[in-house]
C-alpha cells in the first residue's frame, strides 16, 4: 500500500509531546494498544476512522485528526486504485498519456467533497506552517548538557538528560568499537602523533524512536585499553564521562566547533535526511583538570530536527 503522509502522524507527534504523554500513557486513555499507537505515529500504519476519532478526543484535537485521517483515507485510496489500461498496449506514449490523466484526475478527486480548490491549498498551507516551519526542533543545550551534578543526579547521559527535558523519549546505540590509527585532524585535536593508536566508537540517537544524530568518540588507546569504554557498548549510569571519571579523567573544559555541510550517502540513509537537507556537525573536544584532552567526538545531526544552542557567561 502506498502510504501518503499529509500530517497525521507528525500532528499526533506534535500533540503527544505537548500533553506529556508515553505512548503507554495514551493507549490507557484510548483503549488501544501502544506498540498499534507507536506504528500509526511513525507511519507504518495508516489510523481507522475510529482510532482517529479516539486519538483525536484523547489528544484534544479539536477535529484537526479526525480531518487529517478523512483526507489521507481519500489520498491513499485514490493513489492505490489501479490506472486505466491503455487502448494500445504497444504505444508507450499513448499508455504515459492516459497514465498522466488518469494520476490528474485521482488527485483532483482526492479532495473531500466539502472542500473547495481555495480550501484545499489553505489547508495545505497551514499544514506546511504547522509541520514544518514550526515544528519544535530538539535543543541542543551544550552548556547544560555537561553538567556533572545533574548527571550524577540522574544517573544520565547529556543526550538522554537534554532530551528527557524537553518531553522526548530518548535512545542511544553503540553499534562499532573500533580499534584505528588516528586521523591527523583527530591526532592534533588529542595531543597524539599521527597515527597514533586511538579507540573509535560510533553511536546512533533517537528521539521518540526518530534518529537524530550520529556520534563518533575518539579516545587515546592508553586512556581505552582494558577498560569499559573499549569492551562495553554499554556504559552503565552517567554514561561516557561517568565512565572517564572512573578512570581519573575529569571533564574541566570543552571547545565545539559548530559547521554545516550535506550529509554522505551512508548519513543519509543512516538519519533517514530528506533531499537537499544539511547537517549539522559538531565537533567536541573535552580537557581534564590538567588541560590534557582526553576525548574528541564527532556530532552529526539532522539539521530540521535538531538546533544548537549555547548560553555562555561574560567577561569584563
Amino acid at each position: 500500500m502506498t502510504l501518503v503522509d499529509l500530517g497525521f502522524a507528525r500532528l499526533m507527534r506534535q500533540l503527544r509531546q505537548e500533553h506529556g504523554l508515553s505512548f503507554r500513557r495514551l493507549a490507557k486513555i484510548v483503549h488501544y494498544s501502544h506498540t498499534y499507537l507507536w506504528d500509526i505515529e511513525t507511519g507504518i500504519k495508516q489510523p481507522t476512522p475510529h482510532v482517529a476519532e479516539a486519538l483525536d478526543r484523547g489528544l484534544c484535537a479539536n477535529g484537526r485528526l479526525a480531518q487529517l485521517a478523512s483526507i489521507e483515507s481519500q489520498v491513499v485510496h485514490a493513489a492505490n486504485t489501479p490506472t486505466p489500461t491503455a487502448p494500445n498496449p504497444d504505444s508507450v506514449s499513448h499508455r504515459a498519456d492516459v497514465q498522466t490523466a488518469a494520476l490528474a484526475q485521482r488527485v483532483s478527486a482526492s479532495r473531500p467533497p466539502h472542500c473547495s480548490a481555495s480550501q484545499w491549498a489553505q489547508a495545505a498551507s497551514l499544514l506546511y506552517d504547522i509541520f514544518v516551519r514550526n515544528r519544535p526542533p530538539l535543543m541542543r543545550l551544550c552548556t547544560e548538557r555537561y553538567s556533572r551534578s545533574r548527571r550524577r543526579t540522574t544517573g544520565a547521559s547529556p543526550f538522554r538528560m537534554e532530551a528527557t527535558a524537553q518531553g522526548r523519549a530518548p535512545r542511544a546505540e553503540c553499534y562499532a568499537i573500533s580499534r584505528q590509527s588516528a586521523p591527523s585532524e583527530i591526532a592534533g585535536l588529542l595531543a597524539l602523533a599521527p597515527g597514533e593508536q586511538i579507540v573509535c566508537r560510533e553511536n546512533r540517537y533517537y528521539a521518540d524512536e526518530e534518529p537524530v544524530q550520529l556520534g563518533q568518540t575518539y579516545i587515546p588507546m592508553e586512556i581505552a585499553n582494558s577498560s569499559a569504554l573499549f569492551e562495553k557498548t554499554n556504559l552503565g549510569p552517567g554514561g561516557l564521562f561517568e565512565r572517564f571519571e572512573d578512570l581519573g579523567y575529569r571533564m574541566a573544559r570543552i571547545r565545539e566547533q559548530v559547521t554545516t555541510r550535506f550529509p554522505t550517502r551512508q548519513e543519509a540513509l543512516a538519519l533517514k535526511v530528506p533531499p537537499n537537507v544539511p547537517v549539522i556537525l559538531v565537533l567536541h573536544t573535552a580537557t581534564d583538570d590538567n588541560g590534557r584532552p582526553f576525548e574528541v567526538t564527532r556530532f552529526i545531526m539532522r539539521s530540521d530536527l535538531m538546533t544548537v544552542q549555547y548560553e555562555i557567561p561574560l567577561g569584563d
